[in-house]
């Protein structure tokens, strides 16, 4: 990485561009090469940074209004508010600013507004870091806080609020045994059996990784197979598998697993997972509702908002507006019943999705047992190690959500639901 951190500074106002003005997501940017003629050092930089302001960008903003008169182009407002960002979180004065005003004096069509670059930044040095640690979370645009103030009240979004701005600690999945993979990293054994470290760093080169011992993959989203408990020899069904955290579970487990998911590119990385970690999966490209057959267990994380996900994602919200989702959901009922119909009598089928509606956890799952009249919920299948009793919904279902655990460092938002055939 170069002196000033340039590259990783020019690349991350990119990103928020991309984000912010084209309502693209990082992780579509970063899968289609946006970095990769980075450093990996830079690469790794210009991730954080951008993920960064995007957790602020209502502090910054908040800060940068009383600045300018009227907003600058994108670009500009963008190296504004990533100054703004590294200033507020101890970067330090002199070369912030420089790295931000060279940045604009290099664009050829903003360079003349690299002079109020200087002067809004050198204010922002002077009373910005102060005036930053009193401002509240920043909120959730109100396409999203709205349902989710109905769905969970106030007070409860304005937790996840903070567990959003707080960003997420690294969690691992042991291929093993989980204590052991503790004392390796230095992690906390969390509850619920997976690993925690409070700060991540290069993963690749991290005790472990190459050998195979662990992946990466939150704590509530290793809790679907958990519920699941495939057994040795059992056939698995894991349906929008990639990038395979619970495919891999499925096989530590000695279930006969066939992972299955659309995306070539997201299969690939599948494959390479089953490879590092030495386990054994069947993987198919294919459309989940195109699937034939008869399994013992089936595991569906079904497409969805993902709105579970923001303190990890926090470009989900900038880049959305919600109007995907009755697509989305309809999606998920279609791909509940088509799983439902792969499923051997005695059978179990869990239901699990990323998100905090309610319309694409519990709803389904209500909706669910009215169509199929062999159908019941599993609710000794959440009777497992760290989950605590408030979390089990009406229905029998498993409801998560990022304010659970403050003091650990919280959680994904997950639905999670176990679903026996009786028939």
């Amino acid at each position: 990485m170069s002196d000033t951190g340039i590259q990783a500074r020019r690349s991350a106002v990119y990103l928020l561009d991309q984000v912010l003005g084209e309502g693209r997501l990082l992780s579509e940017l970063l899968s289609g090469g946006a970095l990769e003629r980075l450093p990996p050092e830079d690469r790794a930089r210009a991730q954080r940074l951008a993920s960064e302001t995007l957790r602020g960008l209502e502090r910054a903003d908040r800060l940068l209004q009383k600045h300018l008169s009227k907003n600058p182009p994108l670009t500009v407002r963008n190296v504004l508010r990533l100054g703004t960002v590294e200033l507020c979180n101890g970067g330090a004065a002199h070369g912030v600013v420089n790295a931000m005003v060279g940045l604009v004096s290099k664009h050829r069509e903003l360079s003349h507004l690299k002079g109020l670059t200087n002067a809004v930044l050198r204010k922002i040095a002077a009373d910005g870091p102060e005036a930053w640690a009193v401002l509240r979370a920043p909120r959730l645009p109100k396409w999203l806080r709205n349902p989710l103030i109905e769905a969970w009240g106030a007070d409860s979004i304005a937790a996840m609020e903070i567990a959003h701005f707080a960003g997420a600690p690294l969690d691992l999945s042991a291929r093993g045994d989980a204590a052991a993979l503790a004392e390796l990293v230095g992690g906390e054994l969390l509850p619920t059996g997976s690993v925690r470290l409070a700060t991540g760093g290069q993963v690749s080169s991290m005790p472990g990784f190459a050998e195979g011992h662990w992946w990466v993959q939150d704590a509530a989203a290793a809790l679907p197979v958990k519920v699941l408990a495939p057994q040795k020899g059992e056939t698995v069904l894991d349906l929008c598998a990639a990038p395979g955290g619970k495919t891999l579970q499925l096989a530590a487990a000695g279930a006969q697993v066939t992972a299955v998911d659309s995306s070539a590119p997201r299969m690939a990385r599948l494959k390479e997972n089953l490879a590092r970690v030495h386990l054994p999966a069947k993987t198919r490209v294919a459309d989940a509702r195109e699937m034939s057959g008869h399994y013992d267990a089936i595991l569906l994380d079904a497409p969805c908002s993902a709105t579970g996900t923001i303190r990890r994602h926090p470009d989900l919200p900038h880049a959305k507006d919600g109007a995907e989702f009755a697509a989305l959901i309809d999606l998920q009922e279609t791909l509940i019943d088509h799983a439902w119909s792969l499923l051997n009598p005695g059978g179990r089928l869990v239901f699990c999705t990323c998100s905090l509606l309610p319309d694409e956890g519990e709803v389904q799952v209500d909706e669910a047992l009215e169509r199929h009249g062999d159908m019941r919920v599993d609710r000794a299948a959440l009777d497992l190690p760290g989950v605590e009793p408030g979390w089990i919904t009406e229905e029998g279902g498993l409801r998560l959500r990022p304010d659970y655990w403050p003091d650990r460092g919280g959680m994904d938002g997950f639905y999670i639901a176990c679903l026996q055939k009786t028939g």
